[in-house]
């Protein structure tokens, strides 16, 4: 998560149970009425969520103290549901089949719940990119009455944003009273527009914030310094830095980790170090995770490996709560400066710490491995888990797969495949495509145009669909082309056309060369560019007339 972090001191003596306002130094917690001494950790997001965890207290008191509530679930009344909401949302694991059934069983019950639960249910639905299911019980818990604050107002816009467009939350944003068009509601659309790299409506909203002195931080600078990265002009960050400075708006730890990421794509390893140096001395902010796993990352790319590798060090101490994410992020890191002594000493820690060790975890050090050339390591962290693993997961094998096929050693990779399969690891079009690339660059076009199907067939895992890229489809055509072979063509158009609407003219112009340099005719074949809304160039309009024989 990108965040802004810091530690907060409340009395509950002296403020019953008023939420803290969120500040910028090291303050603690201190209270008769919990019977450890309750520290919490707070992040806050560009999208204005926040997050509490807690260390001595039940997370559910964290969450209920994020909340402003200190109302249990255990000791309500039958009118409620009986377990935290958040709870029942992912009873039965967080796809969105799941969830979204879970969350109309409820809404049709005429069960009750607190506001703090709705508050975590969301934040936890858009943690896990569930945001269909987030919005429609944002909606309907306001449309039974729940306030939204100006808070809950601007996640909600977000969601829309995530799940209707741009334009919807505009209209959202609009229709807001306007005492709720806070930096708030300000930021999040800011922050949309950045997302979508909207540059132009961007900068428009940020000068608008400015002429109206709505009360800023430095979260709508991070969404600006954030999008200048995406469309590839991190040398417009520094201005930004430099007017944060002249505004007396703090730098936070999420502001330097991006400035430090505008350094590095200009290959500048010393400004990267003078950024840290400043960090250092404003004192105010302290280097964070993503801090330091920048920097080692930064110095393994310029190949200064000591510097990577005591940058890992320092990142190593920062993860004291053996966070499964940050054990694969240090192998990963170590893996680039190419030291497979530390990828082993921390892979050793990961399965100490995680004795039940997750696919994802095994997929990454199996990568690694085979990035270090660690191939018999590779195959041996490969067969424990598969000696282990309750669920079959292809990309475990793609890793291999891919590494035997480039190494020429397709028959071993197909074995693999077929090993797969029978334990229920269905291909998926990563495999596919690995093995189109081989038959590609050995000239089997039957066998590539057969892998384009399986791959187009088989879609992504996230629901979308595989489509080529432009140079397989020009390599493919270019082949038919040059054999005349009508019939191929025509039927790798029909296969293209299951991924996308809009094959392309490039495409069929290849096709009306085809039929030219066949000597066939075709009698359908201008209606087919008609219905396909394809103007074909002036060179290839002459082969048309004499192609089509209409």
């Amino acid at each position: 998560m990108n965040a802004e972090s810091c530690f907060l001191k409340f009395d509950f003596e002296k403020h019953g149970n008023d939420c803290p306002t969120v500040v910028n130094s090291p303050i603690f917690f201190n209270s008769k009425q919990l019977t450890k001494r309750m520290l919490l950790f707070v992040s806050r997001e560009a999208g204005q969520d926040i997050e509490i965890r807690g260390k001595g207290v039940g997370r559910e008191m964290a969450m209920m103290f994020q909340f402003g509530r200190n109302k249990s679930v255990t000791k309500r009344s039958k009118k409620y549901l009986e377990e935290a909401l958040y709870k029942r949302l992912f009873k039965d694991g967080s796809d969105e089949v799941n969830v979204r059934q879970k969350l109309n069983e409820f809404l049709k019950s005429s069960k009750r719940v607190y506001k703090w639960e709705v508050g975590v249910t969301l934040r936890k639905l858009r943690q896990r990119k569930r945001f269909y299911p987030a919005l429609k019980l944002s909606e309907v818990m306001a449309r039974r009455g729940m306030n939204k604050t100006v808070s809950d107002q601007a996640i909600h816009l977000d969601l829309i944003a995530k799940t209707q467009g741009i334009a919807a939350a505009e209209e959202y944003f609009i229709n807001l009273p306007e005492a709720s068009k806070s930096h708030l509601c300000y930021g999040t659309l800011l922050n949309c527009y950045c997302k979508e790299e909207m540059t132009d409506k961007a900068e428009a909203l940020m000068a608008k914030m400015k002429e109206l002195r709505i009360e800023t931080s430095s979260m709508p600078y991070n969404s600006l310094m954030t999008l200048y990265s995406k469309i590839g002009q991190p040398e417009r960050i520094p201005a930004l830095i430099q007017e944060m400075k002249a505004e007396d708006i703090m730098l936070d730890t999420f502001t330097y980790n991006v400035w430090m990421r505008a350094l590095a794509a200009a290959n500048d390893v010393s400004g990267v170090e003078r950024v840290m140096e400043d960090m250092k001395r404003d004192g105010r902010v302290a280097p964070d995770w993503t801090t330091y796993s920048n920097l080692a990352s930064i110095y393994a790319d310029a190949g200064l490996f000591d510097k990577a590798e005591k940058a890992l060090k320092e990142l190593e101490k920062k993860n004291a709560c053996q966070n499964l994410s940050a054990y694969q992020l240090l192998i990963t890191l170590y893996g680039k400066t190419g030291n497979l002594l530390e990828v082993y000493r921390v892979w050793r820690s990961l399965r100490l710490a995680f004795p039940k060790t997750a696919n994802i975890s095994y997929l990454n050090m199996v990568q690694v491995l085979v990035n270090l050339k660690d191939i018999p390591g590779a195959e041996k962290c490969f067969r424990e888990w598969e000696a282990g693993c309750s669920t079959y997961d292809i990309r475990v094998a793609n890793v291999l797969i891919k590494e035997y096929v480039e190494e020429g050693l397709v028959h071993k990779a197909q074995e693999l495949q077929e090993r797969a399969r029978r334990r229920g690891a269905k291909s998926n079009a990563k495999t596919w495509e690995i093995f189109l690339d081989y038959y590609l660059e050995n000239g089997d076009i039957k066998m590539a145009v057969d892998c384009v199907d399986k791959a187009i067939s088989m879609g992504r895992g996230d629901g979308r669909k595989w489509v080529p890229s432009q140079e397989v489809v020009r390599t493919l055509m270019a082949y038919f082309e040059q054999g005349k072979d009508v019939e191929g063509a025509e039927s790798l158009i029909e296969i293209l056309k299951k991924s996308t609407d809009d094959v392309g003219a490039e495409v069929f112009e290849s096709l009306i060369r085809t039929y030219a340099a066949a000597g066939k005719t075709s009698p359908v074949l201008r209606r087919w560019l008609k219905m396909e809304n394809i103007e074909v160039s002036g060179a290839v309009k002459n082969l048309l007339d004499t192609v089509c024989t209409e």
